[in-house]
């Protein structure tokens, strides 16, 4: 493909043993460069540099020198996505302390929880969280933490600058080993008590190498949450492996402005997203009457594709021009992503490279890449690990192992569940799968979503969504099991199909003639309304089903 050789995996990137490495040779071969662009709090729009960045890294992390917060100290980060968060993350992992990134959507209980039983020294907040904050001093049970609150960034930079120019380099002569312990960083907990995934910077910086060279790229733009892994390997550290720059948005409601301004090559996503943006290039194919000129458009690209002659940068140009001009990469990760979307990105000239990983790995573990992909597969293992599939049945579908320098030490204080997670040096993913015979892995489901039938056949909630979601006005899909029957729940779009209420008995009746009848669906719901969504933007299962 035309672009495809940009975003190619780049052979000579190094093992990075430590997160301080990374953040110093990359700020050495970025210099002057533009790393970041974003918007302050009053949406003004500002730059920073490498160099620019490492001053409030040296600046700030001095600071917390300076506070007593010098060596493997816990240091919490909770707000929204800014650049100071992201400061603050560096600041304390590159001196060695422990950062303990928090979920900004979760309830003030569930976080005062988790800052209780990690035993935190320190708490980075937004003015956001003055009110939890609040809360948390007055909690008795808190440990004797430190709170800073980012409204006072600059109060705090200006006092680590005043040491460093005094001579103080404590903060800059911190030693860190690759197996110091980098993060605790918990799971969402949407299905049970959250537990604290413990990280080396080794685990985070032999993935983040992995993954680079497995997918290289251009500039970016961000909206992942950052306290997830996702996002620190696929901007946090990137951006410094491969001196790259990239906009920090605040979110994805103005994620088509944003395209349009900053024009990224690439950036990396969930499945909700490719969707989204799948769905609206034919919603307004729809509404502008040219829906049928796409598909003939898309006709004429595949047959001159399958004769080796790639037009999609010139046939669909105006597609590719409304998502920025450049988009010709999209990182998919977090949830199932249907084959269909996949394939029709593709068709449109932008690939979707999809791959799979658990905070538990730091977390990548496999993925598509340019010139060795399949779809609806997730990839083949990165180089710093790799995987087994364990008891498979006849389908060769099993529970996916893996073992490798990007797999966590355990849970923080949690013994037991930390045995549970392990047979021997393999972690047990609880995810289900099956290899294929060039190596892929396609994902199946979660072991503890299995429905279990009084046939004895275990049935996989996500295999059934996943074909379901491809009916075409199917916005979102919820298979479970109700009175020994699998239920299948439905969230339609019925704005651009007003018969899909009408029509989608018939379609989950094709769907059943094709699958075994251990796999059919006995009952169908219609609700009116999105199911309710986790913070990583995939459906809450525990909290939806029946």
């Amino acid at each position: 493909m035309a672009k495809k050789h940009k975003n190619a995996g780049n052979a000579n990137i190094p093992n990075y043993q430590t997160i301080k490495e990374i953040v110093v040779k990359g700020t050495e071969m970025g210099g002057d460069k533009r790393q970041y662009v974003f918007l302050d709090k009053n949406k003004n729009e500002c730059e920073r540099s490498f160099n620019q960045t490492w001053s409030e890294i040296a600046a700030l992390g001095t600071f917390f020198y300076l506070k007593g917060l010098n060596g493997q100290k816990k240091i919490a980060i909770i707000g929204e996505n800014c650049f100071e968060w992201m400061v603050a993350y560096y600041a304390t992992i590159v001196g060695d302390n422990i950062t303990v990134p928090m979920d900004a959507k979760l309830p003030y209980d569930d976080l005062a929880d988790q800052l209780i039983r990690c035993d935190c020294d320190a708490l980075v907040y937004t003015a956001k969280f003055n009110k939890a904050v609040a809360e948390f001093k007055a909690n008795p049970q808190m440990p004797n933490m430190q709170y800073f609150c980012i409204d006072e960034y600059n109060d705090f930079l200006a006092e680590g600058q005043a040491a460093l120019d005094a001579g103080n380099r404590d903060f800059l002569d911190a030693e860190v080993k690759p197996n110091d312990l980098a993060c605790i960083a918990y799971t969402s907990g949407t299905t049970a008590k959250s537990k604290g995934v413990m990280l080396t910077h080794f685990n985070i910086a032999s993935n983040c190498s992995a993954s680079c060279r497995a997918l290289n790229g251009r500039h970016a733009i961000g909206f992942l949450p950052l306290n997830h892994t996702y996002a620190w390997v696929s901007g946090l550290f990137s951006s410094y492996i491969l001196s790259e720059w990239g906009y920090l948005c605040d979110g994805v409601k103005n994620i088509q402005g944003d395209l349009k301004k900053y024009k990224p090559y690439n950036f990396s996503g969930v499945p909700l997203v490719v969707n989204t943006i799948y769905n609206r290039i034919w919603k307004t194919a729809r509404k502008t009457g040219r829906e049928d000129i796409l598909k003939k458009g898309l006709k004429i690209s595949n047959t001159l594709l399958k004769l080796g002659i790639d037009r999609r940068q010139k046939i669909f140009k105006t597609i590719i021009d409304n998502l920025g001009g450049n988009l010709n990469m999209i990182v998919c990760g977090a949830a199932n992503l249907d084959p269909k979307v996949e394939i029709g990105m593709h068709e449109f000239g932008i690939d979707i490279y999809n791959g799979y990983g658990l905070t538990e790995c730091s977390p990548a573990v496999t993925c598509n890449r340019p010139g060795k992909f399949k779809f609806g597969s997730v990839g083949t293992p990165l180089d710093c690990c790799e995987i087994k599939i364990v008891n498979p049945d006849d389908e060769g579908v099993g529970e996916i192992y893996v073992k490798g320098t990007n797999v966590m030490q355990g849970y923080y204080k949690d013994p037991e569940a930390t045995a549970a997670a392990f047979d021997g040096e393999w972690l047990i993913t609880g995810d289900h799968g099956r290899i294929d015979e060039d190596g892929f892995l396609f994902i199946v489901g979660r072991k503890k979503n299995l429905i279990c039938l009084a046939n004895g056949k275990n049935v996989s909630p996500e295999e059934i969504e996943d074909k379901l979601s491809r009916i075409e006005y199917v916005e979102e899909v919820l298979v479970y099991q109700e009175d020994e029957r699998i239920v299948a729940e439905f969230f339609l779009n019925e704005t651009d199909y007003p018969d899909a209420r009408d029509r989608i008995d018939g379609d989950v009746e094709k769907y059943n003639r094709s699958n075994p009848i251990f796999k059919n669906v006995a009952r169908i719901k219609i609700r009116d309304t999105e199911f309710k969504k986790t913070t990583t933007l995939k459906i809450a299962r525990n909290q939806n089903d029946n």
